[in-house]
């Protein structure tokens, strides 16, 4: 029988590399983003400008399915392309770039950080694991490939299926941090929409 508790703790233990190796590039990029603001300008102002006008006027509403949906699609990118290792981390990278330059041209990081924070924990906890669970796939193909290219004097479908024995823990494991990754983006989603404008007025 699957035992769920004992499945996340053991996709946790096993895969805090890439797991910590995530945490560092979003960071990393987060933080750089916010030091080289002015240079970042030209690239993600534009962006910027547009998002802030279609909001204003009402061509995207800030509503909990757009914001989980659009956030869900970057989380289900990092992990399909985990299969292309670093495009993981690239998309991630990208994301903490945007969010550190975001940050510093606003000019007021205070504001910023309370209208971030409430849900930022979670969304960012949940960008993390997706591009985690990218790594832990792209991780899965090779055992498969290897296992699979390694194997002599066998038929193909035992080649197969040993090579799929072979894969199928790390597969698994991937597969596991991304539903969890999924589960705390709509977390994100409920708090931005309904708690964080509240909790940051009442902190102003």
């Amino acid at each position: 029988m699957f035992d769920v508790k004992k499945e996340v703790i053991i996709a946790f233990r096993e895969n805090k590399y890439p797991i910590l190796i995530s945490a560092i590039l979003f960071i990393a990029s987060l933080i750089l983003g916010y030091l080289f603001e002015p240079m970042l300008y030209s690239y993600f102002n534009p962006v910027v400008e547009d998002l802030t006008n279609k909001v204003q006027t009402g061509v995207i509403k800030l509503t909990f399915d757009i914001i989980f949906f659009n956030n869900l699609n970057i989380i289900i990118r990092m992990f399909v392309f985990g299969v292309i290792f670093c495009i993981s981390g690239v998309i991630l990278s990208f994301n903490g770039f945007f969010v550190g330059y975001f940050a510093a041209a606003s000019g007021d990081l205070p504001r910023v950080l309370l209208l971030t924070v409430p849900h930022g924990i979670f969304e960012f906890s949940s960008c993390i694991l997706s591009c985690a669970a990218g790594f832990v796939l792209f991780h899965s193909l090779y055992l498969f490939f290897k296992t699979l290219l390694i194997q002599e004097n066998n038929s193909v479908l035992n080649k197969l299926k040993i090579s799929v024995d072979g894969c199928w823990d790390k597969f698994k494991q991937a597969f596991i941090l991304f539903i969890i990754s999924v589960i705390l983006m709509a977390i994100a989603g409920l708090i931005e929409v309904y708690l964080t404008v509240y909790i940051a007025q009442f902190f102003i």
